[in-house]
This record gives C-alpha cells, structure tokens and sequence, in this order.
C-alpha cells in the first residue's frame, strides 16, 4: 500500500483547482499549470482536499498511485510558492552574473557562456558565486539547475566547479610524491 498516495493534497487559499476527468489544471499567484493524469489511477475533489485512489488492484495501479499524488503535490505547491534550487560556484576566477535575459558564466574557459534563462523560470544571482534558479514547475526548476551544472561540474581533486548548495563532493587525494 503507498504510504505517500494515502494523503490527501491540500489546496491552500487563493489556488483555484479545476478537475475534469483526467485532466488536472491548478490556477495560483505563479501561474496556471495543468497535466493530465494516468489512467491507473482516480483523481477526486472534495472541498480543499485532492484524493488519489488506485483504479483496481492490479501492480501497475499502485505503482502509479503514489507517483500520481507526487504530481498532483507538485503542481498545486508550484502555483502556491513555487520551487527554488541553488547552485554554489567555486574556482578563482568563477562567476556568474545577470545581463539582461541571460546567465553570463565565466568558469576558466577561454570564452564566457551565456545561458538565456527560459520561460517561466526566474535565475537571480545573490553574488558572484551563487545562483538561485525559481519557477513554478518542479521539473523545469531541476532541468535548468542541472543544464547550468553541466556547463563546468565539480571535480573531485580540489572541489572546482558548479554544485548543488546541498551536494557534497567526495574529494579525491592527489598524487603522492
């Protein structure tokens, strides 16, 4: 039994949820996000609560119970608050800064890399060696955060690179003499 599906979704004040059929649209102060749900599973409205039942029995169906409350949560939290993930450079010399629509990185290439940030996410820059990624949909957050990542990952000798503010990189011991 999904201990995560048994749990009701609740919609806080000022988010509008629309359900029809499979079809799931939530309407916030971030936004509009919709998605339509799998057929494994039941979506039912009562007052400020979204249930999710599985449709039978069957393995599929309480796989994608669990799976299909994740993606309901999400996507009434993202039109409410919405999603944040930060990125920590370290390296001489490694920044980051805002110009205009773009997310201009120098990290000890021989050119700059500008990365324009997509619709719907906002990317802030608290100084030049932190970058906040925030939007309303947990998924396009993690996309983005992980397209920037990829641009110079840490590397396990002395730690260079762009990482996740919460990830930690297991340092390697250099050579002996």
């Amino acid at each position: 039994m999904s201990r995560v599906g048994k749990h009701p979704v609740e919609v806080p004040g000022g988010v509008t949820v629309t359900l029809a059929g499979q079809h799931l649209s939530a309407k916030g102060k971030l936004g509009q996000l919709e998605t339509t749900l799998m057929d494994e599973v039941v979506v039912t409205q009562e007052g400020s609560q979204i249930t999710v039942r599985p449709r039978d029995e069957s393995v599929r169906a309480r796989q994608m119970w669990g799976t299909a409350r994740t993606v309901v949560y999400n996507l009434v939290n993202g039109v409410d608050t919405g999603f944040t993930r930060k990125l920590e450079i370290s390296g001489v010399g490694y920044r980051a800064q805002m110009q205009g629509q773009d997310l201009v990185l120098q990290l000890g290439y021989s050119h700059e890399i500008r990365y324009p940030v997509p619709e719907g996410i906002t990317i802030e820059c608290s100084d030049l060696t932190h970058i906040n990624i925030h939007g309303a949909e947990k998924q396009r957050v993690g996309q983005v955060a992980a397209e920037i990542r990829k641009f110079r990952p840490p590397e396990p000798y002395k730690g260079k690179g762009i990482r996740y503010d919460d990830e930690i990189i297991l340092r390697k011991e250099g050579k002996k003499k």
